[in-house]
């Protein structure tokens, strides 16, 4: 054991060693091509000034108040991040730079074929609202941001709705708007773009299970309607009952509905006769017999 120690030590030397005269290399070969940068800069500020003013056309360019310029020299990003609005200057023949939209951008996510929680299959479309807040990123970090973004919100769609009941999804569109607007944004950040808004724009369901829901629906109303229909004739029969109830002690209120159904009747102008007949001669006749 006491001579594995000095055995790795050593090699660990020779491994930092290496790793040392790689750096070294490098670095000569990161001077190597600054000098070579330097020295092309040179000759393109040579030109410039040579064909000056014709080298005006090429080397100044402008973008609009919404938009970035990002500047590639040699193939390296330019220091001092985007350039706009405005103009700005570049070289001939060693830059060439990259304009980037800072508008907000929608979308309309395909619909979607989506299994829910509890085994529905629903189809899914949505609407994706989103801007760049870093233009240097969103062309460093990711080849295509806009199609990467697009890509992104239909798998990220998939993903959240596949855990959600078709009562739920139907129930809290809000709620799941503002998650996927969560999971994308975290996911765009280091491509420099910010998702601001994400709406769910419409949800199939398949012609069996709508029509299954249409008879449940149906079938629901059905029995809400007679139960209030049997609250109904419960109540009207309380209050027939009190109102006979009330008639009973007074003879003359009979009467006097006699009277009211009388005037209720004259009044629709139709050629019905109706004859009155007090109740006790009936009741006395009954009696005879």
């Amino acid at each position: 054991m006491a001579e594995k120690k000095p055995r790795d030590m050593e090699m660990g030397y020779h491994i930092d060693k290496r790793q040392g005269n790689d750096s070294t290399a490098a670095g000569d070969d990161e001077e190597d091509l600054g000098i070579c940068v330097y020295l092309l800069v040179g000759l393109a500020y040579l030109l410039v000034a040579f064909t000056f003013p014709f080298s005006l056309c090429v080397c100044i360019k402008m973008v609009q108040e919404y938009e970035r310029a990002v500047i590639f020299r040699m193939g390296r990003l330019l220091p001092g991040g985007a350039k706009g609005p405005g103009i700005f200057f570049i070289l001939p023949c060693i830059d060439n730079y990259v304009k980037v939209d800072l508008r907000t951008i929608s979308f309309d996510v395909p619909p979607q074929e989506i299994l829910t929680k509890d085994s529905v299959t629903v189809a899914v479309d949505a609407v994706v609202y989103y801007r760049v807040f870093n233009p240097t990123v969103s062309i460093t970090n990711v080849e295509n941001y806009q199609r990467s973004t697009r890509l992104l919100a239909a798998t990220t769609l998939r993903n959240v709705l596949g855990t959600k009941t078709l009562q739920d999804l139907l129930a809290e569109r809000e709620n799941i708007s503002a998650q996927m607007q969560s999971s994308l944004d975290e996911a765009t950040d280091p491509w420099g773009v910010k998702v601001e808004r994400v709406e769910i724009k419409d949800v199939r369901l398949p012609m069996q299970l709508q029509r299954a829901m249409a008879a449940e629906a149906e079938a629901a109303r059905e029995a809400r309607a007679k139960v209030i229909a049997a609250e109904g004739e419960q109540n009207a029969s309380r209050a027939l009952k009190e109102a006979a109830d009330v008639i009973s002690q007074s003879p003359a209120a009979l009467q006097l509905r006699y009277l009211q159904t009388l005037n209720m009747i004259s009044a629709e102008k139709n050629s019905t006769i109706i004859f009155p007949l007090p109740i006790d001669l009936i009741s006395s006749l009954v009696k005879s017999d």
